[in-house]
């Protein structure tokens, strides 16, 4: 059975029986991430990679008036180059556990999602955003550059062009324009967008857990190629299910109009 962490920088509570809420808890700093929230997060991601079976989908958000505003820059104004490599190392590994979680994420944007904290966004299945909402990948601005797949992410949610204007100008903008452009999901009115990303996860959680992780993987796979190769995972995939206890439980509870019991069998 899974154990949630006791946590400070980041919270974990359990929403019902198969969600989980996260949430980066440093509201003080606008939930800047340091160190020891990169600890935190790697060893949640490590733990759902490891015994995903009730954890059915994540929603991440913030405490306070931010989702991100990236990194903690008052703590990496006194470190060190080594140190600093140390911290993004594992803050990459966890950006790449997240993209390849089996679990579904969704981000849940509250408020100012800037630099590494919309890499982080950007990293989840989707998004839900407060209507307002800020965004930006501010790194040009401060003698780096995005690190946390911002270059990689971003263009595929709204366009190389507009990418590279957003990244190489550091530009922020509103969530009227990343709902617009396609990175944001849904826009939710001020102080709803964590529930309203809490009710699209009980929904995702009463699917079949094994259908949804077969499908979150064929549609991430599937679009890094062509379409027959995409076509071919999606059908490797699709035949993985027939043989499950939840496909038999589903198509039974359909012919007997009553809602599926699912196992993750």
């Amino acid at each position: 059975m899974f154990e949630l962490p006791a946590n400070e920088a980041l919270l974990t509570e359990r929403i019902g029986e198969h969600v989980l809420l996260v949430t980066m808890n440093r509201p003080e700093v606008l939930n800047a991430m340091n160190a020891q929230m990169g600890l935190e997060m790697h060893d949640l991601l490590t733990r759902l990679h490891r015994d995903p079976d009730w954890v059915r989908c994540v929603v991440l958000t913030g405490a306070g008036r931010a989702f991100s505003a990236g990194g903690d820059l008052k703590v990496r104004n006194t470190q060190s180059v080594e140190d600093w490599t140390r911290q993004h190392e594992m803050a990459e590994r966890s950006f790449e556990l997240r993209i390849e979680s089996p679990v579904p994420w969704i981000a849940a944007v509250n408020g100012i999602c800037f630099a590494g904290g919309l890499e982080a966004a950007l990293t989840c299945d989707f998004i839900y955003a407060d209507g307002q909402a800020r965004f930006a990948l501010t790194e040009c601005r401060i003698g780096i550059m995005p690190g946390g797949m911002g270059t990689q992410n971003l263009p595929r949610a709204v366009g190389e062009r507009r990418a590279k204007e957003l990244i190489l100008s550091a530009q922020p903008f509103s969530a009227q324009e990343a709902s617009d452009w396609g990175m944001v999901n849904r826009l939710c009115e001020p102080g709803t967008v964590v529930q309203a990303a809490l009710e699209k996860a009980a929904q995702i959680a009463d699917c079949a857990p094994l259908s949804v992780r077969q499908a979150k993987k064929s549609i991430h796979f599937g679009l890094q190629g062509d379409l027959h190769t995409g076509y071919r995972l999606e059908l490797e995939a699709y035949y993985r299910l027939l043989d499950t206890e939840d496909r038999r439980e589903g198509i039974a509870a359909f012919n007997e109009k009553r809602k599926p019991a699912f196992k993750g069998r």
